[in-house]
Parts: structure tokens; sequence; C-alpha cells
């Protein structure tokens, strides 16, 4: 848990929002998942879990953490685990710029429309970091791209190299390299494979992804999260740099879920400690690797804030 006992605070159900959850809200203290990626030296982790598992509200915690801002986000962390964990931790909040990348709104039953999407998710990244902007150090083949990439000119070929080029941009803007996190990199998979148009989606994100997480020279760390690894014709088949972790991984066991230990903590706190062996019975259906009792936050969430037992 954190620091502070958050008894008094309200359970946020479905919030995606890391400063918005700890400011205002309950929160299972998930932030050791920092440390763990610090140390685990990968340069591109992908994270398969099931709906409702706190995979969003991860990644972003991990960009609140990680992204250099005007703001001194620091605040959000000091009463958390990873602040304890010591200096070299601490010194990289805030140390990076970070390209936030997500797909869950990626849900279109033809390519035209997902392929959109797609377009208009990456430029909105780029005007996230109007840093750059207007930003005299870029060159004139950068200065181009970027003015093609906002009035939306660019060619399919050239929207595969997007994140490779923000990479290089930041990366030279602020002198330090990149972390990409990329949320529900595999939703515009599944609307492809059910709708038929996956030969055209791979082509495009089988290069992307390749160019962004591979032969990417800018990149200090990527996080992918999704619900599946997406296996059918081996649109991973370039990334050797790749670690994943799935559901029966003994790595990174109770970094999405609830333990059985943060549960009870979390009943004690609301007042609802006589509730623990009926929550138990009711909400303790999932194991990761070798780690058995994971709770789904969801349920445990909805149950804090309704009080009752139902299938959530």
């Amino acid at each position: 848990m954190t620091g502070k006992k958050n008894v008094s605070l309200p359970c946020a159900v479905g919030s995606t929002s890391y400063i918005d959850t700890v400011k205002n809200s309950y929160y299972v203290d998930k932030t050791l998942l920092i440390r763990d990626l610090i140390d685990g030296h990968a340069a591109v982790t992908l994270f398969t879990r099931p709906r409702r598992f706190g995979k969003t509200l991860a990644v972003d915690m991990l960009k609140v953490f990680f992204e250099k801002t005007d703001e001194d986000n620091s605040v959000y962390f000091q009463d958390k685990k990873i602040w304890d964990c010591g200096e070299f931790y601490r010194k990289q909040q805030g140390a990076y710029p970070v390209i936030y990348i997500t797909f869950k709104d990626v849900k279109f039953d033809n390519w035209k429309d997902s392929l959109e999407a797609i377009r208009l998710v990456i430029r909105d990244e780029y005007m996230r970091h109007d840093e750059i902007l207007s930003w005299d150090g870029l060159d004139v083949v950068e200065k181009d791209y970027l003015d093609r990439m906002q009035k939306g000119t660019l060619s399919n070929v050239e929207y595969t190299r997007a994140l490779l080029n923000l990479s290089r941009m930041l990366e030279k803007y602020h002198n330090k390299k990149i972390v990409v996190l990329m949320d529900e990199y595999d939703t515009p998979m599944q609307e492809s494979y059910i709708n038929g148009y996956w030969e055209e989606l791979v082509a495009v994100t089988r290069s992307m992804f390749n160019s962004t997480f591979k032969t990417n020279p800018y990149l200090e760390r990527a996080i992918m999260t999704g619900i599946t690894r997406v296996s059918k014709e081996s649109i991973f088949s370039d990334l050797n740099n790749l670690v994943v972790i799935t559901t029966t991984s003994n790595q990174y066991e109770t970094a999405f879920g609830f333990t059985e230990k943060e549960v009870f903590e979390a009943l004690d706190e609301q007042g609802l400690s006589n509730e623990k062996e009926e929550v138990k019975t009711w909400y303790d259906g999932f194991s990761f690797g070798d780690k058995k009792d994971i709770y789904n936050p969801w349920s445990i969430i909805n149950f804090l804030k309704f009080k009752s037992l139902q299938t959530y």
C-alpha cells in the first residue's frame, strides 16, 4: 500500500490516470514495477494480461515516473515503495523524454478507418511534444517531415518510421535517450483479424515495430502491453530484443492484479475485515506464473466501492 492510510479516500472505478488515482482515490502501490523494469535491463518488454488488470494505469504510472516535464512529478512517488528503493531509482524520475502511444480506440471494421486512426494517434503524440515543433535545432529533412506530419500528408511508408523519427528528434532536443510506452498494441490486430484486413495491417505494423523497437538507436527502454502475444505471421519475428511476460511467466507475477495480502489490507483499511473469506471465495481466481491467489483489480475495486458481492 502507499505510505499513507487511504481509509478516507473513495475507490475510483476504471481510473486510468495515475496522478488522479493517487491524489483522489484508494491506490494499491504497484510502483515496484518501475524498479523491476530498471533492474531487468531489457530493451523491450511486452506484458500480456487479461482485460481489467490495470495495464493502462500501470503504463500511465510509468509515463509519469520517467517523463521529463516542467512539473515536479516526484511528489506522486515520494510516499510510494519505489522512493524507498534508493537514490539510483529516484534519479531516474523525470529523466527521460517519453513517447506514449495507446491503440485502445483503434476499433474499426475496415482498413481505411483503422489506418486513419493509427495515423491520428501518432500525430497527436507528435503534437504533445510541442518543444520540438518550433525548435530551430532540427535539420531541413526533419523540419519537412514534421511539417507534413502536422498536415497529415505523410505516406503510409513514412508513417512506419514515425516513432523512430520522433525518437531521434526528442533525443536530439533533450540529449537523452527515449522511453517508448505502447499500450494495447494488439487492439487493431484483433479488429483486423475479425474483419478481414489482417494482411494490410501487418504490412504496416511489422515495419513500424521493427523501426521503433529494434533498429532504434535512440531507445533507452520500451514497454508494450496487450491482452495476448500476437504470433500469427510472426509479427515479432524481427524483434530479437523482446522479452515477453505472459500469464505463465515467473517474472513480474504481482505487477498486475492484486495479491491476497493487498486485498486483505484493502479490506482492513476500508473497514471490511469481516468480508475476507467471502471476497476470497468470490474473486480469488487467477494464477500468474507460480504465484497463486491473484485477484482481478476491477472486481475488488468495485466491491470496495459498492460493498456488494457481484460478478463485476
